[in-house]
């Protein structure tokens, strides 16, 4: 039985969070990405909440948590801030952290932090920071696929949204993925309604404005040493990849090994970037091993 609170942090924002499982077992904070909610693990808490405590936020800008409409509210360092004061919010001792698209770009950051409460990390089609930005200098098709970023950072973005219509933008959104006759109405229903609250479209996309990432235009070269150094992540990692993503391409495996000291890696071939409800009970059955210490048996390792 999934269950709500209304989480008010340190950081200043409320956060909506969906509670599964029961709270004496192991901790796990499932991160969202855009545009979506906790509603992202739709497919995943029913096959994990007998295991686990299941914390499933809406992320600050995103559907029933807190709306901030500055910029500034959506730094990296403020977003991964607001894992750590949930994780005080609700007194978990220590906690794995599973992150999907944006939701997995903060849950690197939050491992590149070393802090010790954080015991296990499980990415979904994410790319780690350094690769992501690395690809986008050197590969003219990661390039290509990642120009939707420079229109989402466009100052009035969410008003083009509003006038084509959030049932447009739902079929624009999702039709590159997935058969869209595939997602439930009462899903579709659920998305328009987060997205159509005052001011909720531009909350979200000042996570992307906020970013620091850089995008140059197709055919510009940006040099290497505008990339940041980044340590090793410690902490054992899974990364899970549906490999039809055609917004993140597979490139983002490439060179994992040299940044994560204990590293394994599963493909699914047939999914895609939504993969947590696309492939909902392979995501599960990855995860449910990871997270109870063990290594995943059709994983590759590092």
């Amino acid at each position: 039985m999934t269950r709500f609170e209304r989480v008010p942090l340190a950081t200043g924002v409320t956060l909506n969070v969906a509670l599964a499982g029961d709270p004496v077992n192991p901790a796990v904070v499932l991160l969202h990405g855009f545009p979506e909610s906790h509603r992202t693990w739709r497919e995943i808490w029913g096959r994990l909440d007998e295991s686990f405590f299941l914390v499933m936020p809406d992320q600050r800008g995103f559907a029933g948590s807190d709306l901030p409409q500055d910029i500034e509210a959506y730094k990296t360092d403020t977003l991964i801030d607001d894992i750590f004061a949930l994780a005080k919010a609700l007194s978990l001792g220590s906690f794995a952290l599973v992150g999907h698209d944006w939701g997995g770009a903060i849950a690197w950051g939050a491992a590149l932090r070393a802090d010790p409460r954080l015991t296990r990390l499980a990415i979904i089609n994410a790319p780690h920071p350094v690769i992501f930005q690395k690809s986008l200098i050197e590969s003219p098709a990661q390039r290509e696929a990642s120009q939707y970023i420079t229109a989402f950072r466009t100052p009035g973005f969410e008003r083009s949204v509003e006038a084509m219509g959030f049932d447009a933008f739902f079929e624009k959104t999702f039709a590159r993925h997935v058969d869209i006759s595939l997602i439930p109405r009462s899903e579709k229903l659920q998305y328009i309604a987060d997205w159509s609250q005052p001011g909720a479209f531009n909350a979200m996309l000042n996570w992307y404005r906020a970013s620091r990432l850089i995008v140059p235009p197709i055919g510009m070269n940006v040099p290497d040493a505008l990339l940041r150094a980044f340590p090793s992540i410690k902490v054992p990692t899974l990364v899970i990849w549906g490999m039809k993503d055609p917004a993140l391409l597979p490139i983002q495996l490439d060179g994992l090994d040299e940044l994560v000291d204990d590293l394994a890696i599963i493909r699914l071939p047939d999914a895609g970037h939504f993969a947590p409800w696309e492939a909902g009970a392979e995501v599960a059955a990855a995860l449910e091993p990871f997270l109870a210490g063990e290594h995943p048996a059709s994983a590759t390792r590092k």
